[in-house]
């Protein structure tokens, strides 16, 4: 399907964050002509409390226009990547956020050459309240500030530094042609990033194989290239981190939201301790599906039938709802209000960027991409999506703009969470014992793709790039053999390895976005103790879990959820998480010889 063949009512509503292109367009002319208005403020902002005001002020206009250019831009981009308009508009947003970065990176040096005490002394002042937060966090980072030039300079380099990720996102969303398999029937179908998984969710096992070793072998082809952008993005990562005096990249990068090293260790570490749950269930799923060789391709396969198997989008939104149900009537009602005037865009079309996700710009309600294909786990990203999308909501209304952004670290919380009480409710309200083990094993199966998956992931991204800081140069070979013996290590002697995923690495692009990944297997963790004292603690659970999911950027992650009563510089969570993954699967291996397994 052509974008333009989409039906208006399954598009989201993108007029109203600009009427029109013009209208956007006219936003970015403003704002780059307004950029010029900085030069007044460079060397004055130190001088007294009233400058830095006018230019705290001033700053938070500025960002607030350039922010909603650059996401409206980008979102109609990624309705089609193939539209050169709309690239067009995507390349110059992004110039204008570069050009800011550059027009205000002698703030914070000149900030940290104030007397401390005189500027904690103007931060009392109460106009001043939004912005004790932001100034504080600046402090924080005084050792990994340089001076003015060169801080101007890295800044100026933020677009050449975004070149692997452009390459890749070009790649992978534009120009990659997967081939096209046949099914049982003889049908042909073309691979898409948006059916792929779905394919590997059927039970055609030849047409899983087929899809599985086509898929990867057009990443085969380009192996060498990719490669090469891949380590181009973590040489950039690197240089960042020893210009601005951190110890790696992952310093570097965890230091972004104040998070300890330690939690992801600790991930790894707990994860690592509890491979063999992991190992359990790859055997119970060989049993399950009763092959003899358990291959790559069957980790996705069903494993007990369920007689629903296509969920159209309007039954999909009313399971969400009634699954949020605990959460509140405010929270519902919000939610509604989403579904009702066009906050997602909901079918895939030629040339739209994959997956899902959750933007806005603050001020506009927030917007939700999906690629709905009517399966159950797509279900769930509707929820996990406006799971974030509410979050963003709450954030922006009870925070003023500079401290409304919450960062990803919680944000993986508040959507992990949705699809946890989502969960949770579909289970307690089934009586057939096929449809509860099938909920029962996709719920194993978000454990194994969220706790254990993105675990290992992030283990791939610390190894590679320890091995680049250290003067390696990562090579296909050399990411092949790191991401294979992963695979080996996580999934067990039960697991015959497809020498195909080796080349999973090819086709991840949240590697280009460094150390992110970790989130989602610590956001399951919190996500799973926060639902269950929402569902055991009902409004006073909730009236807690607020504290936390309006607290935007108010205070550090880990304080944050503290609010809410989870400390994840234990390990805590990570063990109750896989207590209950230990539960599930002790029932599923109880239950599953009961069933019709023949899928």
């Amino acid at each position: 399907m052509k974008r333009e063949e989409q039906k208006i009512e399954n598009t989201w509503k993108m007029e109203d964050m600009y009427s029109s292109d013009q209208a956007m367009e006219n936003d970015l002319y403003k704002a780059l002509k307004m950029i010029s208005e900085y030069n007044k403020y460079k060397d004055n902002v130190s001088k007294n409390k009233e400058t830095l005001l006018e230019y705290l002020k001033f700053n938070d206009e500025i960002n607030l226009i350039a922010e909603k250019v650059y996401v409206y831009s980008n979102q109609k981009y990624h309705e089609d990547m193939t539209n050169s308009k709309y690239q067009t508009y995507s390349g110059k947003a992004q110039k204008l956020v570069v050009e800011l970065g550059s027009a205000t990176a002698f703030f914070e040096p000149e900030i940290l050459e104030m007397d401390e005490n005189v500027l904690k002394e103007w931060l009392e002042n109460k106009e001043f309240a939004d912005y004790r937060r932001y100034i504080s966090e600046i402090l924080r980072a005084k050792a990994h500030t340089l001076d003015k030039k060169t801080e101007e300079i890295l800044a100026k380099s933020k677009r050449m530094a975004s070149a692997a990720d452009n390459i890749y996102a070009m790649y992978n969303g534009a120009d990659i042609d997967f081939p096209t398999v046949k099914d049982k029937d003889g049908n042909e179908i073309k691979i898409t990033h948006g059916n792929f998984v779905p394919i590997l969710s059927g039970a055609d096992r030849q047409l899983r194989k087929d899809a599985f070793k086509a898929l990867y072998g057009t990443y085969g082809k380009m192996k060498n290239t990719i490669a090469a952008t891949y380590n181009a993005n973590v040489e950039q990562a690197c240089f960042y981190a020893d210009v601005r005096n951190y110890p790696s990249t992952r310093a570097m990068y965890l230091d972004e939201s104040n998070i300890p090293e330690e939690v992801y260790d600790n991930l790894i570490e707990v994860v690592h301790e509890h491979m063999d749950l992991m190992h359990r269930y790859v055997s119970l799923r060989k049993k399950a599906l009763g092959v003899d060789q358990l291959h790559m391709y069957d980790v996705y396969a069903p494993i007990v039938e369920t007689p629903d198997k296509k969920i159209p989008f309007e039954k999909a939104k009313e399971m969400v709802k009634a699954g949020l149900a605990p959460m509140g009537k405010d929270y519902i009602n919000k939610l509604q209000e989403g579904f009702d005037n066009r906050w997602i865009d909901i079918y895939e079309n030629e040339g739209k960027r994959s997956g899902a996700y959750s933007w806005g710009a603050y001020g506009i309600h927030p917007y939700v991409l999906l690629n709905y294909q009517g399966t159950l786990d797509h279900v769930f990203t509707l929820a996990h999506e406006m799971g974030h999308a509410l979050h963003s909501y709450y954030s922006d209304s009870n925070q003023s703009y500079i401290n409304a952004g919450y960062k990803i670290f919680v944000a993986e919380v508040a959507s992990t969470c949705n699809e946890s009480l989502l969960i949770h409710y579909l289970l307690k309200n089934t009586d057939d014992k096929a449809e509860k083990a099938y909920l029962i094993n996709h719920f194993l199966e978000q454990f194994k793709g969220t706790l254990y998956r993105q675990t290992m992931f992030a283990e791939f991204e610390k190894i590679t790039h320890k091995m680049v800081e250290e003067g390696e140069t990562l090579t296909s070979d050399i990411l092949c053999k790191v991401y294979y013996d992963l695979n080996k290590q996580y999934f067990g002697e039960n697991m015959v390895l497809d020498e195909e995923i080796a080349l999973e690495w090819a086709r991840i692009p949240h590697f280009y976005n460094p150390f992110y990944v970790y989130q989602y297997a610590t956001g399951i963790s919190a996500a799973i103790a926060l639902s269950k004292k929402i569902m055991e603690q009902g409004e006073a659970g909730v009236k807690d879990y607020m504290k936390f999911l309006t607290g935007g950027g108010s205070k550090d992650p880990i304080d944050l959820l503290k609010l809410a009563g989870v400390d994840m510089t234990t390990k805590e969570p990570i063990e109750k998480a896989l207590e209950l993954f230990k539960e599930l699967l002790d029932q599923m291996e109880q239950s599953f010889l009961s069933i019709d397994t023949n899928a």
